[in-house]
């Protein structure tokens, strides 16, 4: 590394506090009663339990969420025995990603012990700890030595990554690289260059899906591992070959296969052409691999290359495998990992890669969409389909080998639990994407040739949440699908509108439109060219037809234009007053929805309590009780401004109107967050818990409040959500991501069935 990169490593690393981690709590302690029951006396009763049943301690401890990263330093990728205090930025980098993959804790524990048993024996004591434990650089020989003894000691999975996460992640490159190939496994030769720790566990894994051990050359520095060789371990010895081959380039000649764990350019260029047709080559030493990309598709443009580098395609990075692995085996608390389980994992990830790649993919690596082929065999590893795949396939395989302490009853319910690893909104979203499902509608979208539009109606169509209808140029449509590997099809799953081309449809617009705006500024000819070329008056056009029940606009330019454009064709609903609208922001600690942020600049008491109303209906609908508070300056009659005279008149109001929702007010938000709080300022509050609902005084303090949040605490946004309006439309801001507007369209179809059932009723 450069020396600017070392420096900005450091500060990494050191600032703005020492460290990669933290501890922090998951309880409340903010009362002597909270303290009497984290620790002494409550602490009792949950100690006693786990001395009745040591199971117990899955219930009431952090165990079964724990995971011990141990090493002793002596093989540290790229930096060799380092020892066990060097080693610790590794470890907690380790730590890291098992949080940010999988929701997984982590201890780093680093053991000042080279002697296996010394090194065992600290470990095995470790045991009550940790649901699981997963070794990390430590040298070979020893590390085959140590987890043997630690899986045959410890009831707990054991897992050494250097090892079987490697495996299970070349062996899915390798069963989607022979599938492109049009090869079999159990037909392939393979040689390696290296015959480590992570070599070996590769081919034995490999071995157990069907390659023929006769098929396998090992070669190391000393060249081919022939049966000749004296002092070998047995699991090198399982492939010492009968050969005259000695070197590297002389096992090479019709290799199918060339698995490099080893060192930098020990593959040359002009060994290539000995190789058999349409070889692949895995070159996965790091940080320069056993031959460069380039140099292999110069001689042999029919390989499929992968290397252990983010710089080029087919990374084949451990962090693929083992936060999910883990994931399935501590949410069955499963008490080894073993083969069945790997190969589990290793089918999950193939299959991933076999399917068009997330937004959330395309965005991690500029932009760009991966598409199952010779150069994307493999997932990306930001992919965060990952865990959803993987996790229940390696839960499954624990159940079925009968390793599972805790099986799933239902695997469909704990597919949705780990949605909250995959989109925090998964969980809020989920009754809404049910329920649309139930009777999918048609929406329009005006931004139809845009790359996150695209992307949800992709998911929409395959979940059968909606039918898109997508505005905009059909080529550049077309060509977009193919480019970011989707499978939408423009005359089967959804519809492809051109507002400037398909006159049939948008001609008889015109004239209504005319009718709708001329008294609003807008002359005959101007009114016309804007049903072709304002995407979002053609889309708003649409839907007052009854051409499509809900749509979506926006996501480029100005959001208060699109507003402009659509309010003329759109009216509110004949029973309220004005359009408001409602955000939500999904924080690590529960989901909190704001109002009025985007359209009423200083709503009167009245409007205030219109906005209330209408936001407490929408909140029911993601199957949630609102909870509500009205936000002020002031605190229960702390002052007598106008704008908290507004709020408490607005309560009085809504008390009236609907006596049965939870509601307080006018308080300061802290109230509105803290119990504790909001009961030292009044006793008789009807608002319990905390509030889920915050009705501000004015636009700026909404939105203001809402960005706040939406930084400083890394929450989720949904919507904006339109109150108000006569028929479901939306319209989203520039930052939205392609979840945003799958978001936004399943509640724009649940808002098209209430209509549908409304007008079907006669109201």
């Amino acid at each position: 590394m450069d020396e600017d990169f070392r420096k900005a490593a450091l500060d990494y690393h050191r600032l703005p506090r020492p460290g990669k981690l933290s501890v922090e709590p998951t309880k409340r302690m903010a009362t002597q009663r909270d303290l009497g029951l984290a620790y002494t006396p409550g602490v009792a009763a949950a100690c006693e339990a786990i001395k009745a049943d040591p199971d117990a301690a899955y219930d009431y401890t952090t165990r079964g969420n724990l995971v011990g990263v141990i090493s002793n330093g002596t093989a540290v990728l790229g930096l060799g025995n380092i020892g066990a205090l060097a080693g610790k930025p590794v470890m907690e980098g380790k730590a890291v990603l098992f949080k940010k993959f999988a929701g997984i804790d982590v201890f780093d524990i680093e053991v000042d012990a080279t002697d296996p048993t010394l090194f065992c024996n600290v470990v095995a004591a470790l045991e009550p700890t940790f649901g699981a434990i997963n070794l990390e650089d430590i040298k070979a020989p020893e590390c085959f030595a140590i987890e043997a003894e630690l899986r045959a000691r410890m009831n707990i999975p054991v897992f050494h990554d250097d090892q079987h996460g490697t495996a299970i992640t070349v062996a899915a490159a390798i069963r989607n690289g022979l599938l492109l190939q049009g090869k079999a496994l159990s037909d392939a030769k393979l040689v390696t260059s290296g015959a480590g720790a992570a070599a070996l566990a590769c081919v034995d894994l490999l071995v157990s899906m069907g390659l023929r051990p006769e098929n396998v050359t090992l070669t190391d520095i000393k060249g081919v591992i022939r049966t000749d060789r004296t002092g070998m371990l047995p699991n090198m010895a399982r492939y010492a070959r009968e050969t005259n081959a000695t070197t590297l380039e002389d096992a090479l000649p019709g290799t199918d296969i060339f698995l490099g764990l080893s060192a930098p350019r020990v593959l040359k260029q002009e060994w290539l052409a000995s190789m058999g047709d349409r070889p692949m080559i895995l070159a996965l030493a790091n940080p320069e691999p056993e031959i460069l990309p380039e140099l292999v598709s110069a001689i042999r443009p029919d390989a499929i290359m992968a290397t252990g580098r983010s710089d080029y395609a087919n990374q084949v990075n451990n962090v693929l495998c083992f936060p999910f692995i883990f994931r399935g085996a501590l949410d069955v608390s499963a008490t080894t990992i073993n083969r069945e389980m790997e190969i589990a994992a290793v089918e999950a990830i193939a299959k991933l890669a076999r399917v068009e790649a997330s937004e959330v993919v395309a965005a991690a690596y500029g932009g760009a969409a991966p598409v199952f082929g010779p150069d994307y065999i493999i997932p990306k590893p930001f992919d965060p389909r990952l865990i959803l795949e993987i996790a229940p396939a390696v839960a499954r395989a624990a159940m079925e080998s009968g390793v599972a302490r805790r099986p799933i009853h239902d695997f469909d319910v704990y597919r949705r639990e780990l949605e909250r690893f995959v989109f925090r909104s998964g969980q809020l979203m989920r009754p809404v994407f049910e329920a649309a499902k139930a009777d999918p509608k048609r929406i329009v979208y005006a931004e139809g040739e845009d790359e996150r539009v695209l992307r949800a109606a992709q998911t929409l169509v395959d979940d059968g949440i909606a039918q898109p209808i997508l505005l905009g140029n059909r080529d550049t449509i077309a060509r977009k699908i193919k480019e970011m590997g989707l499978r939408l099809d423009l005359d089967g799953t959804v519809q492809v509108l051109d507002p400037m081309r398909d006159h049939d449809v948008f001609a008889p617009l015109v004239p209504q439109y005319q009718l709708l705006s001329g008294r609003r500024g807008t002359p005959p000819e101007p009114a016309a060219r804007r049903v072709s070329t304002r995407v979002s008056v053609a889309a708003a056009m649409l839907l007052h037809s009854g051409q499509a029940d809900a749509a979506i606009c926006g996501g480029t330019g100005a959001w208060w234009r699109q507003i402009q454009y659509i309010l003329p064709i759109i009216a509110r609903r004949p029973d309220v007053g004005r359009v408001y609208a409602l955000s939500c922001l999904i924080l690590q600690t529960g989901v909190i929805f704001l109002c009025d942020t985007y359209m009423v600049i200083d709503p009167t008491a009245e409007q205030i309590t219109e906005m209330t109303m209408l936001a407490a209906e929408a909140v029911r609908g993601f199957g949630i009780t609102p909870k509500a508070a009205l936000l002020s300056h002031s605190s229960f009659g702390a002052s007598d401004s106008e704008s908290a005279r507004k709020m408490r008149r607005a309560l009085a109001m809504i008390r009236a109107r609907e006596p049965r929702l939870e509601i307080d007010g006018e308080m300061h938000a802290d109230a509105a967050l803290v119990e504790a709080i909001r009961n030292r300022a009044v006793p008789d509050s009807k608002l319990t818990g905390t509030a889920n609902l915050l009705i501000m005084p004015n636009l700026d303090a909404a939105n203001i409040a809402f960005n706040l949040l939406k930084a400083a605490a890394d929450a989720l946004p949904i919507g904006p959500i339109l109150l108000g309006m006569s028929k479901p439309i939306h319209v989203v801001v520039p930052s939205v991501t392609a979840r945003g507007i799958l978001n936004l369209s399943a509640l724009a179809v649940l808002e098209a069935q209430a209509l549908a059932d409304a007008q079907q009723d006669g109201r």
